[in-house]
């Protein structure tokens, strides 16, 4: 276009590298509200039951603000643009945890039944506040040293191995409750080896489906509107298929088997784009489950006491109807109401002492109501979309599986604890992450939020300022 020949107005192109706000200062205003919140719980419980303030406020209060400054400064230093939401969640999470597992040890009904059995009634608030201790160190050792989430890419085959081991090694160790989902460690007490096998799966599911991906992409005909893939390309989610099934078989285990078959499933469909892998995963899914869950016994009896929960009262009893956990679990819901009968006044410890463990949502749907719950699931909800939003923005291949395999197996153990507390699939025997009482759990998922953190930082940091190019200091600009 044509300009005045005195104009001196240079047009000039600019690379930017400038990133989006790290957030920090975010993450520590809602770091502090997810304190103040179950502090506010923990009075609450004990204004309800003892009419006084607990005296263990305090320290209570100081002790998990350290756990999530901690956190917070570690990820300041080592991960400082990483996503501002995961850390105040999960540290929202843990707190009610703690707070509703201290309300259930003052239950004098517990430690009567207790007497009754022969044994000492022993708190486990103290216990889960160490091991929540030990999350945060091994969350903080995470984002520490692990200086670049694609490091992992290179272990694929060696976490397969890891894995494996895992999931076989309880096996041979006695079960409890009818589930062999637990090791014994002397000195250590109980692990649950599947809580850090999921982690360990994803890391090789991640590594396998970023290589193999366009060969499972691939169809052979169309049928009913979806591509179905090439018979010999079902052979991975055989393999895993088969995988689930021994272990719903042989530790009759039947929520790591919906949640490691589930996990492989949602990252097989997002690194293919192939709605036929859901399919296929749902049919075998529920076809395996169907077969083992009428000839095992101990999935056979959970089945039925899902599908006639208050048979336990029925006179004369069925010989499967052994506990009325489930009965009183969905007795707690209703008693609940809408907006609960308040922090400390619910009676869920009837439950008896999986109130804090396996069905400690019914603790929750009874005191917080379905407000309450629903506000949890929120939560729960939002840790899910956090790392399905990092995938998305992950620039790596590996990276993007790796954080929706993370996020999948977080929100399918959520639902398969909550589905099964409420009555709308088989109970499980897993338990709520963060929110209920057991060390392993605890442990591992802090481990999972910091892999999560890890990759939103490398997503969302800046690109590197380009090189300076030796040609661009001898251009030289000549202006009439």
């Amino acid at each position: 276009m044509p300009s005045s020949a005195g104009s001196n107005t240079t047009a000039t192109t600019t690379i930017s590298t400038v990133g989006p706000p790290s957030r920090r200062n975010t993450e520590l205003a809602l770091l502090a509200f997810a304190v103040i919140l179950p502090c506010f719980a923990y009075a609450n419980v004990g204004l309800a039951l003892n009419g006084e303030m607990p005296s263990g406020m305090l320290g209570y209060g100081l002790g998990l603000g350290l756990l999530g400054g901690v956190g917070h400064l570690v990820v300041r230093k080592f991960a400082k643009y990483a996503d501002p939401l995961l850390l105040p969640l999960a540290t929202l999470l843990n707190g009610l945890g703690l707070v509703m597992i201290w309300r259930l040890d003052q239950s004098e009904r517990l430690a009567r039944l207790a007497k009754a059995q022969g044994f000492t009634f022993q708190a486990s608030a103290p216990n889960q506040l160490l091991f929540s201790a030990l999350g945060i160190a091994l969350f903080v050792a995470v984002v520490i040293f692990l200086k670049d989430h694609r490091i992992l890419q290179r272990y694929t085959y060696i976490s397969m191995v890891v894995a494996l081991i895992l999931l076989v090694a309880p096996v041979f160790f006695p079960g409890k409750f009818g589930a062999k989902i637990w090791i014994t460690v002397p000195g250590l007490g109980s692990i649950q080896p599947g809580e850090f096998a999921k982690i360990i799966l994803a890391i090789f599911f991640a590594g396998y489906l970023m290589v193999k991906r366009d060969a499972l992409a691939l169809a052979s005909r169309r049928f009913m509107g979806l591509y179905l893939p090439r018979g010999r390309d079902l052979g991975p989610i055989l393999a895993v298929w088969a995988l689930s099934l021994v272990i719903l078989v042989f530790e009759t285990d039947l929520g790591s088997s919906l949640l490691f078959f589930g996990m492989f499933v949602v990252m097989l469909y997002v690194a293919t784009e192939r709605t036929s892998w859901i399919v296929f995963g749902l049919l075998m899914s529920a076809g395996g489950a169907a077969v083992v869950g009428s000839v095992e016994p101990h999935v056979k009896v959970r089945v039925m006491a899902w599908l006639h929960p208050f048979a336990v009262y029925d006179n004369p009893r069925p010989s499967w109807a052994t506990t009325e956990q489930i009965a009183q679990a969905l007795f707690a819901f209703g008693s609940g109401g809408v907006f609960g009968t308040g922090w400390g006044q619910g009676a869920s410890d009837l439950i008896q002492f999986a109130a804090n463990s396996d069905f400690i949502f019914a603790s929750y749907g009874e005191e917080l109501g379905l407000a309450g719950a629903m506000a949890i699931l929120l939560i729960y909800g939002l840790i899910v979309e956090r790392g399905v939003r990092t995938a998305l923005a992950a620039r790596d291949p590996f990276g993007k599986l790796l954080a929706t395999g993370l996020a999948a197996a977080f929100g399918i153990q959520v639902f398969v604890v909550a589905g099964g507390v409420m009555g709308l699939i088989p109970l499980t025997g897993m338990t709520m992450p963060f929110l209920a009482q057991g060390g392993s759990s605890v442990i591992a998922n802090w481990a999972l939020i910091a892999i999560l953190i890890k990759i939103s930082d490398t997503a969302r940091r800046p690109a590197p300022a380009p090189a300076p190019s030796p040609d661009a200091e001898m251009t030289q600009v000549v202006r009439p």
